[in-house]
């Protein structure tokens, strides 16, 4: 009896430490009667939402539930994450809709329409499609939350009005758009959360050490690549996304905690102008239902200041260059379960309300206007031919004769977004240049997705509003550095019949046993996986920083410098051959073999400008105060693109690192100022030493200060200098402010394509992206300077023309000796959001060729 009791004390103490939670029911409208066969999300979690955080593999269980009891839930599998979870679908309509999905979803298929197929569909009775993403930044849970309130109402709602609604609807919800961020959040807090209530906005609950939940598993803003598919988990929804073809689209978030609540249409004046009007109109229709199911609770909101629907990379403005109408909610967030604000106390239930009050307004906001809403998105399709044919050009020639893999990245892209491209089946003339059929695809702008073509081909410099959100020029074609022409005329322009798909791999190498040296050249954008491939099996490479030519097959065959030679009497792996065509064959690389080691031209085989080569490893710097962006991109694109494995260690564990272990060090940009003396002393002695240290804008500042790096750079007062502050009002503060800021644009540099850092480069104009106002002077030293700005550099995006002028003929990229060792320092953004092929090798170059240039600093 005594051991009931303290056992009975026991669990009501425990019950007392939970944070008291109202049942699901309470989060909806009143009234309503619930299926009782329909469980109930505590059923599956074990506790009431908004009670504790949940992980996503409680997430997925209780959909997984939901869809085994209720008729009206249908899951689908999209694909899973880097950590291996999954991305689940959840589609929810009347039986009968679920049934004939596949149909359905075939019959909304406009980019196969006619003009008069897409009339009828706009006034046939095909199902309203409203798809609902949740949490798309892991470190933002309520939206999560919400999307099991929000199945659970739609489907266990018995009322007559929800059967009618679901018989012509179909609604799609994304749960999780960032399951693995989703998990690095919740284990945070569920780590350091109190047993009592604990509101202190200081608590370490509230501050997620590096990296934070916000991004997916290689530190990337899945909010940014709706555009760019750099990353699986946008690849694999983007697949379904074109299945359903919403009309309406919410995208759910979180923001500072002293903020309140905001819905779209944001400021109007900063929407791209490729999104029509009548997008903007119908947004601010949705926005009144928003306003009036808030209204109804008393919570505080707003509607048009902040947030902008510029750039399409986005959750909520992929969607309005696709047709339909995207809504960005945005709720202050507690970033754990309580937090004091200027609003008062902020719960994670009363973040997981909101969310729920919203998607139920967009469905019933949607539901009202769905006749507008279907008439638009024909509308929008139909609009398509009209609108290319009032343009002075018929389309985009693409091409690149160097390197199939970067050419075959941008096509895939462009088919993901259904835009049609095709290959050219002969050689084709226009202005004095022949571009040859197998290196050459036309994209004709007379499609559906007219406006998408532009939005990712345009190169606009001039805008209305120069304010932006997030970048203001994305041209993928520049990005990957695809040549990429306007075409007037398409007479003499014969294509292939069909449409691209990406071919399967062509290459065959073979062994040879009278090779005397195999040989690949440096121009495929996956060499440097071979070369690091190969010597990671003790095969022995070379690069030739010399030309050569040799006899291959009876015919003079020319190699540039930057060729990586693979001479056979040196090789002690007896199974290199074997590997060597293995791994050749795997990333598609050609490989040419020869007989003898004298050439026809140039240095010979055997020529000491034929320097040896040796595997890297390198370290990456992280760290509170280290942008997890820039390092998450260098690390997806050495690690995952070129599997080059990457040490990253926190920069305040640095000092007790045997330095000496690493060949590279690489700093991208963030606040290093917290660097001990000591450690940058540590720093500097073993770059003299032989080691090889990159720095990325504010790191190459930050070099310059520690006197490894010899460069200078423009002041903050010398940037200020270049704009009149006089006669301005109080009004003009935010426009100044946004001339002396470059949020994100697309510049010109010139390449030394004679550096060993720029080999496998064939033309000297790069294009770069930067989102910094740091200006890097154009050294007097000569031979330091790997990129320097042209002197009209801007080619994307916005920058107000006293920095385009400042930053024109400066530095972008330096290079030079320290000691033994060398310094690399770029203020651009090499590997940027995952899909800046045309830079991203610089950073490859920058690993494998360090040690093959030699430019002192006197």
């Amino acid at each position: 009896m005594l051991l009931i009791r303290i056992l009975i004390i026991s669990f009501t103490l425990f019950c007392s430490t939970l944070v008291p939670a109202k049942p699901v029911q309470n989060y909806l409208p009143t009234g309503i009667q619930f299926n009782k066969e329909i469980p109930l999300p505590s059923s599956t979690l074990g506790f009431e939402i908004g009670q504790r955080h949940v992980r996503h593999d409680q997430l997925t269980n209780y959909f997984y539930s939901l869809a085994n009891h209720s008729d009206r839930v249908k899951l689908t599998s999209m694909g899973k994450t880097p950590q291996q979870r999954e991305q689940l679908l959840v589609t929810i309509s009347s039986p009968q809709n679920l049934e004939n999905l596949a149909n359905i979803l075939s019959e909304r298929d406009l980019f196969s329409k006619s003009k008069k197929q897409l009339k009828q569909q706009s006034s046939s009775n095909a199902p309203l499609v409203i798809w609902l993403g949740y949490s798309v930044h892991g470190d933002e849970i309520s939206g999560a939350n919400a999307a099991m309130i929000v199945a659970y109402y739609l489907a266990a709602n018995n009322d007559k009005k929800m059967a009618e609604l679901l018989a012509n609807t179909v609604i799609v919800l994304e749960p999780s758009i960032n399951p693995d961020g989703m998990d690095r959040f919740v284990n945070w807090v569920n780590t350091y959360r109190n047993s009592s209530d604990n509101s202190d906005a200081n608590h370490i609950e509230h501050h997620q050490n590096w990296v934070t939940g916000r991004t997916n598993h290689f530190w990337f803003d899945l909010n940014r690549d709706w555009l760019l598919l750099s990353q699986q988990e946008s690849q694999h929804r983007l697949k379904y996304f074109h299945q359903y073809q919403p009309h309406v689209v919410g995208d759910f978030h979180e923001m500072g905690h002293n903020s309140s609540y905001f819905f779209q249409p944001g400021i109007q004046s900063r929407t791209h102008p490729l999104t029509p009007k009548r997008n903007v109109e119908l947004t601010t229709t949705l926005a009144t239902f928003h306003a009036a199911a808030l209204d109804k609770q008393q919570r505080l909101y707003y509607s048009e200041e902040n947030f902008d629907d510029f750039y399409y990379g986005k959750g909520s403005t992929y969607p309005d260059i696709n047709g339909s109408i995207g809504v960005l909610f945005e709720q202050a967030s507690p970033r754990g379960m309580q937090q004091e604000t200027v609003n008062g106390l902020l719960t994670l239930e009363f973040s997981i309300e909101n969310h729920v009050t919203t998607s139920l307004s967009t469905i019933n906001g949607a539901w009202v206007n769905r006749n507008q809403l279907k008439q638009y998105r024909s509308d929008f399709y139909q609009q398509s031919n009209k609108l290319a044919e009032k343009e002075d050009f018929s389309g985009y020639l693409l091409h690149e004769s160097k390197d199939n893999y970067r050419l075959n990245a941008l096509l895939s892209k462009l088919i993901q977004h259904k835009i049609k491209v095709y290959a050219l089946t002969t050689d084709f003339e226009f202005n004095d240049k022949n571009y040859q059929k197998g290196t050459s695809y036309y994209v004709p702008l007379a499609q559906p997705q007219f406006r998408l073509i532009q939005a990712l081909f345009n190169q606009q410099t001039n805008f209305k509003d120069n304010t932006f959100y997030d970048v203001s020029g994305w041209t993928m074609p520049l990005a990957m550095n695809i040549e990429s022409i306007k075409i007037n005329r398409t007479r003499g322009l014969k294509l292939a019949k069909q449409a691209w798909s990406l071919p399967a791999s062509l290459i065959k190498n073979s062994a040879s046993k009278l090779a005397y040296a195999y040989i690949f050249e440096w121009h495929h954008f996956l060499a440097p996986k071979l070369l690091n491939q190969l010597l990671a099996s003790n095969i022995k490479a070379r690069v030739a920083t010399k030309p050569f030519s040799s006899l291959i097959n009876g015919k003079e065959k020319h190699f540039k410098a930057g060729s990586i030679v693979i001479p056979a009497g040196i090789q002690k792996n007896e199974n290199w051959q074997a590997q060597l065509i293995a791994a050749s064959n795997s990333t598609d690389i050609y490989l040419e073999s020869v007989t003898t080691g004298l050439t026809m031209k140039g240095v010979d085989i055997g020529s000491s400008s034929i320097k040896p080569l040796y595997q890297p490893k390198a370290m990456l710097l992280g760290g509170m105060g280290i942008s997890q962006y820039e390092a998450g991109e260098v690390r997806f694109y050495l690690d995952e693109t070129l599997n080059i494995p990457l040490s990253i260690i926190d920069h305040s564990k640095l000092r007790r690192v045997d330095l000496s272990t690493y060949s590279h060090i690489i700093l991208v940009d963030g606040n290093y100022q917290s660097v001990a003396e000591h450690t940058a002393k540590q720093l500097k002695h073993w770059v003299k030493n032989g080691g090889v240290i990159i720095g990325q804008k504010r790191a190459a500042v930050w070099l310059a200060k520690q006197e490894i790096l010899r460069a200078s750079f423009v002041s903050k007062e010398q940037i200020n200098q270049l704009f009149d502050h006089e006669n301005l009002n109080y009004q003009d503060k935010e426009k100044l402010a946004s001339r002396k800021r470059i949020a994100g644009a697309i510049f010109q540099v010139e390449l030394d394509t004679s550096h060993p850092l720029a080999y496998g480069y064939q033309q000297s104009l790069l294009p770069v992206f930067r989102d910094n106002n740091l200006i890097m002077e154009q050294p007097k030293q000569p031979f330091v300077t790997l990129a320097q700005y042209t002197p009209t550099p801007l080619l994307s995006g916005y920058t107000d023309k006293n920095l385009v002028n400042r930053l024109a003929h400066n530095a972008a990229i330096v290079a030079h000796n320290v000691g033994k060792g060398r310094v690399i320092a770029t203020t651009e953004v090499l590997a940027f959001r995952g899909y800046w092929y045309g830079s991203a090798k610089l950073l490859a170059n920058s690993l494998f060729f360090s040690k093959a240039f030699s430019a002192p600093y006197k």
